[in-house]
């Protein structure tokens, strides 16, 4: 039987992800950054919060659309905090929060600002991001190769975006139900990821990914029937099961 989303007027409302990330951590803005963005400000309430040691997986399907570019080795060890702790690994975090109301990805968008910061500090230097910085990327012959903007906090741009990259960080059940607005199933199989491939039949070192009767996003469900059929699918299975193992991947430190 399929989850019923309770609230009556979730269609009226959207939701957006916010990634708090390692260089605004490290400059001690987390403070500052949700007090911009309090219901005071914004009228959108919390939906979802969760701290993030980033796994490179959840890195490489955040960033999928960047794969292959030059700077994205670099964008990866960003978000995974590698960059700002290079030597601590136990500060490398992000802080993940889901917000909800009416037009909550402009809303977001409109005080995060430009997502250069130097664009931010010239065009709307009271948002958040004309705080951060542009840090040009080298290759090993010291050739300027991109650059990679430290630019404090991730939102999504559009309420496509926000569905796809709040499927990827957040779980149905990190999300209170009234404010839920993605269909959600209960899983009829167990799934279980053993070495880097997922299978339906638990072997020893296998960890469970989804389990029988947990809930899960409707659309992961599908995907997963598909993969199990031999059939092509849209979405990886990386991006199913990022979130079902955020905080459980044994992830080395460098």
């Amino acid at each position: 039987m399929q989850a019923q989303n309770t609230d009556t007027q979730t269609q009226e409302m959207e939701l957006t992800l916010v990634l708090i990330k390692p260089d605004a951590m490290k400059l001690s803005l987390t403070g500052y950054i949700l007090s911009q963005l309090s219901e005071f400000h914004t009228a959108l309430r919390f939906a979802g919060a969760k701290i993030v040691h980033v796994s490179r997986r959840l890195a490489e399907e955040h960033y999928a659309e960047h794969r292959g570019k030059a700077f994205y080795p670099a964008l990866i060890n960003y978000i995974m905090g590698k960059s700002h702790y290079p030597d601590q690994p136990q500060r490398r975090r992000v802080i993940a929060l889901v917000y909800s109301g009416p037009n909550a990805v402009s809303t977001v968008r409109r005080i995060a600002g430009p997502t250069n910061p130097h664009h931010a500090r010239e065009t709307a230097p009271g948002t958040i991001r004309a705080l951060g910085t542009v840090v040009l990327l080298k290759d090993a012959q010291g050739q300027i190769i991109g650059e990679r903007l430290d630019n404090l906090i991730h939102a999504s741009a559009t309420p496509e975006e926000a569905e796809r990259e709040i499927k990827l960080w957040f779980c149905p059940t990190d999300i209170m139900p009234f404010m839920r607005i993605y269909p959600t199933d209960y899983s009829q199989e167990h799934y279980y990821l053993s070495g880097g491939q997922l299978t339906t039949t638990w072997t020893p070192g296998s960890r469970c990914a989804i389990a029988a009767g947990e809930l899960a996003w409707k659309s992961d469900l599908e995907t997963l029937h598909l993969w199990r059929s031999g059939k092509p699918t849209s979405i990886s299975l990386d991006a199913v099961i990022a979130k079902y193992l955020i905080n459980t991947e044994q992830i080395p430190a460098e």
